[in-house]
């Protein structure tokens, strides 16, 4: 049978396993999971997360042939990617409000006589009393310099780009992961030096949901990165296209907008006239 020529502007996705082991990965995962916290055994667990992370490379593995090809990625599919990333930012946008939400209902609520449970626990204060806080112009005002820096550093490597600039871009990328690389570090210092934990108290769990997560987003956004610096080190990347990286930087730009909140609210407005753990 001849092949049918191809008239329209739009990616036809052919037919891919990595769906179907994904979704198989993702249950074992959750099994795994539960089994674990039962004290059962936790080889189902990782057996589901080395599916699921099989397939994450093998799945975004085949978009980059796609990419690079030159003929699947048109116009139009670059620009329906492109809203579908603004809308991905959109929903984790929308994630973060609620952590956010649940810290300012402790902040705004704190005396809130329906709410008597809540008074017993904090003793009506927010935070709750005897908590030792973190000092914001310590380790938090580090890392927030450490994100600002990153964002002017990976903006530097997509300029390069645009420009022509392979070793700008090199070296901004290898900077940016440094860089987050570098906060995931004095994170987990600061975690460790906690006078506080997640377990039995409202603030610990709002503030270690809110910051954890963001946490965990900069180790996605550094592998992201880190990604499109091996492509760019192989030269896969050009000034016309680049929309992975594009898409990177959009998602490391969002880090940083969502840490300074954080640590605008969570950390300076949070422990304000309160004592503080050094």
């Amino acid at each position: 049978m001849a092949a049918i020529a191809k008239n329209h502007d739009y990616h036809l996705v052919k037919p891919s396993p990595w769906p179907f082991v994904g979704s198989v990965s993702v249950l074992v995962l959750a099994i795994g999971a539960v089994s674990w916290m039962h004290h059962w055994t936790p080889w189902v667990f990782f057996i589901g997360l080395a599916g699921v992370l099989y397939t994450m490379y093998a799945w975004w593995s085949d978009v980059l042939k796609e990419s690079s090809n030159g003929v699947d990625h048109t116009p139009v599919v670059q620009m329906h990617h492109r809203y579908g990333m603004i809308l991905f930012i959109a929903s984790e946008v929308m994630f973060f409000v609620a952590w956010f939400w649940a810290y300012f209902d402790g902040f705004f609520r704190l005396d809130d006589v329906e709410q008597y449970a809540r008074v017993a626990a904090t003793g009506g204060l927010w935070p709750p009393t005897g908590v030792e806080l973190f000092n914001p112009f310590h380790l938090p005002l580090f890392n927030t310099l450490i994100l600002l820096t990153s964002g002017t550093t990976v903006t530097w490597a997509h300029h390069a780009l645009l420009e022509g600039d392979r070793e700008g871009l090199k070296w901004g990328l290898v900077l940016t992961v440094a860089l987050g690389l570098l906060f995931s570090f004095v994170q987990f210092t600061e975690y460790s030096e906690a006078g506080f934990s997640f377990s039995g108290a409202m603030y610990g769990a709002t503030f270690f949901m809110a910051t954890g997560f963001h946490g965990f987003h900069v180790l996605i956004g550094t592998i992201f990165l880190a990604i499109c610096l091996i492509r760019a080190l192989k030269g896969e990347m050009t000034p016309e296209r680049h929309l992975g990286f594009e898409f990177a930087a959009w998602y490391w730009h969002f880090v940083d907008v969502v840490w300074l909140f954080l640590f605008a609210s969570v950390y300076v407005w949070g422990a304000w006239g309160v004592a503080i753990h050094h």
